[in-house]
């Protein structure tokens, strides 16, 4: 399982993702899910990947190989002239990728080979701009009512984002969101975990403004956990207490 989360904010985009792949308990492995490609004063691009690993992989091979080649225009994302074209360009890899893996294994079940992506990014002359790319290859672009989009294991985080999400927040308090909101999502499922993948891209920066990776022995990341879990106790606590002899409940 995945969890990885893109996020707008008036000053520009926040990513991050969790790096756990695994086909049963005893078969845990750590890869990439977030991949970023630059032209610095010009472009900056990145995809998050979730679903079936060998559809992703097969699918950033790919976007990489056309990255290199660069020669039909429009053809890589190097080369797209707009954010829309880069979210048609995946969805259409995408799609090619899972329909021809789906062909060739027809004996397994259906939906074994499905992925889904979120694709991020600015090219110069365009303001920043936030997908979700579906398996069958279509798309949605985030908005003012949907600022933030999530893909794989998305229920555990959702709540604490949605409580804590203002589109002017500072990139501080936004990556301190999405700790917390990827803290809950681990504690809550195995399949998640450390470490974790973060990109900050500010508006017209045109390449990562902040970039790191955080594991298990991070500070900060330990402090907002233990942070976390002690304010929840206390907030428990500081709640009215319940009896079993309410107004209107007596014999």
């Amino acid at each position: 399982m995945t969890y990885c989360v893109g996020m707008m904010l008036d000053k520009g985009l926040v990513l991050m993702s969790d790096t756990r792949t695994n086909s049963g308990v005893d078969n845990i492995s750590t890869f990439s899910k977030m991949f970023h490609w630059s032209v610095p004063g010009e472009r900056i691009i990145a995809v998050m990947t979730a679903g079936n690993l060998a559809t992703t992989q097969a699918v950033i091979s790919q976007i990489e190989e056309r990255n290199k080649a660069a020669s039909e225009r429009h053809n890589s994302l190097l080369e797209v002239e707009t954010m829309f074209q880069a979210a048609t360009l995946v969805g259409k890899l995408l799609r090619e990728t899972i329909a021809r893996t789906d062909g060739q294994n027809e004996e397994q079940a259906g939906g074994t080979f499905t992925a889904s992506m979120i694709v991020a990014g600015q090219i110069k002359g365009g303001a920043p701009r936030l997908f979700l790319i579906y398996p069958e290859g279509n798309f949605i672009e985030a908005s003012f009512d949907t600022p933030f989009f999530q893909i794989g294991e998305t229920k555990y985080g959702r709540p604490i984002i949605i409580r804590g999400y203002d589109s002017d927040m500072s990139f501080e308090d936004a990556v301190k969101l999405l700790m917390v909101s990827f803290d809950s999502t681990i504690k809550a499922n195995l399949s998640v975990g450390l470490p974790l993948d973060l990109l900050v891209i500010e508006s017209d920066g045109f390449a990562p403004m902040h970039q790191r990776r955080v594991d298990a022995s991070d500070g900060y990341y330990q402090a907002v956990s233990a942070g976390w879990s002690e304010a929840l106790k206390n907030a428990f606590h500081s709640l009215p207490d319940y009896s079993f002899y309410l107004a209107g409940d007596r014999a």
